[in-house]
């Protein structure tokens, strides 16, 4: 694992990153500097946009911090594993936990999907986002991964890559070693597609329309009934495990 400095703050930014650069601050992110960090013009952090590495860079501002000036490279931009997670949404703070977890766990992209029992039918895509951002600031993240707007389940599965994996979590699943059903089912899988399903689980002809689809493994996250944002973390440690996450294939996609 590549060394990383927590003491310092870092931020999402969306201007290009390369010696020499400006990159203007936008009203939030100059409170949060200023006002919330107490920190002034000359000041270091550390900024990444998800496209080029990570960069030390210079606060500059005379009464408050308006911009940073980009100095030198700190880590090269990494690539995340072609792992997606497919989620009914949940209602507010459960749902905020559950993208920040996700984007932890080294998803590449969010996409809610609409089931019979899921009980928020609207989903604030930039709420997502900024969540997605704020994990990835927190926690020394250089991807951002992508946020997609919901669709129905039925309409992602008629969408989706039918060469990927689908790894459908199912709370009805005889209880089996889940390691070695993913191991096997990921040898020869191009991506991988992890689905939870929402607080009151599938409905059985969404179910019967899941165990139709090619390349998929219904799995068990073990003998208890889990709730969809604990479930996430499970079912995501569970794929990054077998994918050998901690390895340099594993963080090469």
């Amino acid at each position: 694992m590549p060394q990383l400095d927590f003491r310092q703050p870092r931020l999402f930014v969306e201007a290009p990153l390369a010696p020499g650069e400006t990159a203007t601050l936008e009203r939030d992110q100059s409170n949060y500097l200023g006002n919330v960090l107490r920190l002034s013009a000359g000041d270091t952090i550390l900024v990444f946009n998800g496209r080029d590495g990570e960069w030390q860079a210079t606060i500059a501002g005379r009464k408050r911090a308006d911009s940073l000036e980009i100095m030198t490279q700190t880590r090269p931009q990494d690539r995340l594993p072609d792992l997606a997670y497919i989620f009914a949404p949940l209602k507010h703070a459960r749902l905020d936990y559950m993208v920040q977890k996700a984007v932890e766990m080294g998803a590449s992209s969010l996409q809610p999907v609409l089931t019979r029992f899921t009980q928020v039918s609207r989903v604030n895509g930039e709420r997502m986002r900024a969540n997605v951002i704020e994990a990835a600031e927190q926690c020394g993240i250089l991807s951002i991964a992508a946020v997609a707007d919901p669709v129905p389940l039925d309409r992602y599965l008629s969408q989706r890559n039918t060469g990927r994996l689908l790894v459908f979590c199912d709370e009805a699943a005889e209880v089996l070693n889940p390691l070695q059903a993913l191991q096997s089912g990921l040898s020869t899988a191009h991506g991988t597609d992890v689905l939870i399903g929402p607080e009151g689980g599938f409905a059985e002809e969404e179910r019967a329309i899941l165990l139709r689809q090619p390349r998929t493994l219904r799995l068990s996250l073990g003998p208890r009934i889990l709730r969809a944002d604990t479930a996430a973390v499970a079912a995501l440690a569970l794929v990054q495990t077998a994918l050998g996450d901690w390895t340099d294939r594993g963080s090469a996609g």
